[in-house]
């Protein structure tokens, strides 16, 4: 309780800076470079959020160049160094690997990241105050882990054996896989971890962890969430259910999860970029910012195809 209330002071500081912000003087234009690390549901709704933020409130004074790098973090920085020559005012980093290209491409320019689970990991950040102490701010997409340690066990009480499922290439899934087994492990489970280094390994290692485990947990791993058909396709048949870490997930081979909203965090990122390119305002003393809900959701046809009974408090996605 005490975290969602830090979490909505933070965004209505956000906000409230936004309402009493100074209009932006006739003929201040604004160009912003997006990049973004891979295009699914979740991180496409984090950028159109931080699009539409600016656009309702610069209207055409503002300009994006936005790319994709499909899933590869090498071409992040081919993206953001790219976005450094055309000049531009502002850059957002959309998921870890474009936050750290950002990051590296200039330490200058102004960016603001979204999508992004743990700052302090993502930069290498040690003493960690919530806020970066430099060019970069942003919203992060955590959803409290131990709550969703909370829901393994309220799902499937008679486990014995968790398995968690992540690409090892992503520094914040190996992140919440630690956290989340800590709080499994004192709630009497067995937790085992396997992960895939990139998308040719899902399915093999998606079959490994259904023969070891009873349930499955996916972190927020963008990896993971651009293969939700083939690891449905390998746990369904296998009996496998798999709790997820956000709604996307689930909504491809998951059966439930407690998921923030991505266009939400988006648009408060959009809010922030906004304070910075018209009032000034220092992206280093920003505090980082969470999501002001989280909702309990559930895959109504996974559910059904693994004969789960979802209780009271679940709302199927939409």
């Amino acid at each position: 309780m005490k975290k969602i209330v830090s979490i909505l002071m933070v965004l209505a500081m956000v906000l409230s800076m936004a309402a009493c912000s100074s209009e932006p003087a006739a003929d201040d234009t604004y160009k912003v470079g997006i990049c973004q690390l891979v295009q699914h549901e979740a991180l496409d709704a984090a950028t159109l959020g931080f699009k539409e933020a600016l656009q309702e409130k610069l209207g055409d004074k503002v300009t994006f160049i936005e790319q994709n790098a499909s899933g590869d973090a090498a071409t992040c920085g081919t993206i953001c160094n790219q976005l450094v020559a055309e000049g531009v005012d502002l850059m957002m980093g959309n998921a870890t690997a474009a936050l750290q290209a950002a990051a590296a491409a200039s330490a200058t320019i102004p960016v603001v990241g979204t999508s992004i689970t743990d700052y302090a990991t993502a930069l290498a950040i040690e003493g960690w105050t919530g806020k970066t102490g430099t060019n970069i701010t942003g919203t992060a997409d955590l959803a409290p882990l131990d709550e969703q340690a909370a829901m393994i066990q309220e799902l499937f009480p008679d486990a014995k054996t968790v398995g968690i499922l992540y690409c090892s290439a992503e520094p914040n899934s190996v992140y919440q896989s630690d956290v989340i087994s800590g709080y499994l492990t004192e709630m009497g489970y067995a937790v085992e971890v396997f992960t895939f280094a990139d998308s040719n390994d899902v399915a093999n290692v998606t079959s490994a962890a259904c023969a070891a485990a009873d349930v499955l947990y996916i972190p927020t791993d963008n990896t993971a969430a651009s293969c939700t058909e083939t690891i449905a396709n390998v746990a369904i048949p296998a009996g496998k259910a798999i709790v997820a870490g956000e709604a996307g997930i689930c909504g491809g081979c998951g059966v439930a999860t407690l998921s923030i909203n991505y266009y939400d965090i988006g648009w408060a990122a959009g809010e922030m970029a906004y304070e910075i390119l018209v009032n000034g305002a220092n992206p280093g003393d920003m505090e980082i910012a969470y999501a002001a809900k989280v909702e309990k959701l559930y895959n109504e046809a996974n559910c059904t195809a693994l004969g789960i009974e979802v209780p009271e408090g679940y709302a199927p996605l939409g």
